[in-house]
């Protein structure tokens, strides 16, 4: 095997954009030979993928899949959505969710899933002529009932995870409620302290010269009211805005829940 030194594997870097260590393995199989690495590194795809890695990619799909106490969200992006609709890109993005549910784990596996498709995605770019990314991945190990719920076509994604009395009716619109007010909570005893603590210092400062004995009343009333915009329970209920989630499903608990919308800022 020639001596590949780190000179000869930066021409290579420079001229074909791709990292240090693809182009060292590249170097290696091919006994040195910078033309012979070129075309190893073209026929990988991988020339054509680290050039586009730069381009934004905003547009995609989320997708979701709940099956035998496994639940997966994924969100898998692209350049535009004209190749977010094709049977490649589609078939790369379940093989994503196949790769998470596969998994034996219980929360985010972002990386571990970006890292085992790694070559299919690099050979998909190379294919179709635009940057991907496997964004985000979460996979629970589901101990209550789960549902999951796409809108506008997997462009929003949700998942949930409830205990108590609720039937597929309940569960769906749950999940719709959470695709359409983007909760940030479950309920007021999730918010963290520092969060409510900022909350309570923004309401004070309204009612500076207020008598002392209404403004605790009138702080209260104003987180009462925050409450309602930013926790899924006490949101107006996307079926009756006279209901909450609370009063409509007391015996429901929700443990938990995800909502992601493709290319938003996280």
């Amino acid at each position: 095997m020639a001596d590949i030194s780190a000179k000869i594997v930066k021409e290579l870097r420079d001229k074909t954009g791709v990292g240090m260590m693809e182009c060292k393995k590249a170097l290696e199989a091919t006994n040195g030979d910078m033309e012979a690495a070129i075309e190893e590194l073209r026929k990988a795809g991988i020339t054509k993928a680290e050039k586009k890695a730069h381009r934004s990619a905003k547009e995609g799909r989320v997708l979701t899949q709940v099956t035998d106490g496994v639940a997966v969200l994924a969100e898998v992006l692209c350049e535009t959505d004209f190749v977010a609709k094709t049977d490649d890109f589609q078939a790369f993005a379940a093989k994503v969710v196949a790769c998470a549910a596969a998994l034996e784990a219980d929360g985010c596996v972002s990386e571990t899933v970006a890292e085992a498709t790694k070559a299919e995605i690099t050979a998909l770019i190379g294919k179709i002529g635009e940057n991907m990314q496997v964004r985000r991945v979460a996979r629970w190990k589901v101990a209550g009932t789960c549902s999951s719920y796409l809108h506008m076509g997997g462009k929003i994604g949700v998942l949930a995870e409830v205990e108590g009395p609720a039937d597929d009716e309940l569960l769906h619109d749950l999940c719709l409620h959470i695709a359409a007010f983007s909760p940030r909570f479950i309920g007021p005893a999730d918010v963290p302290g520092d969060l409510l603590a900022k909350e309570r210092e923004i309401a004070e400062a309204q009612v500076v010269g207020k008598p002392a004995n209404i403004v605790d009343k009138i702080v209260m009333g104003k987180i009462s009211k925050w409450y309602t915009e930013v926790c899924l329970t006490q949101q107006p209920w996307v079926k009756d805005d006279k209901q909450c989630f609370a009063k409509i499903a007391p015996k429901v608990t929700v443990k938990r829940f995800l909502r992601w919308q493709v290319g938003e800022e996280i």
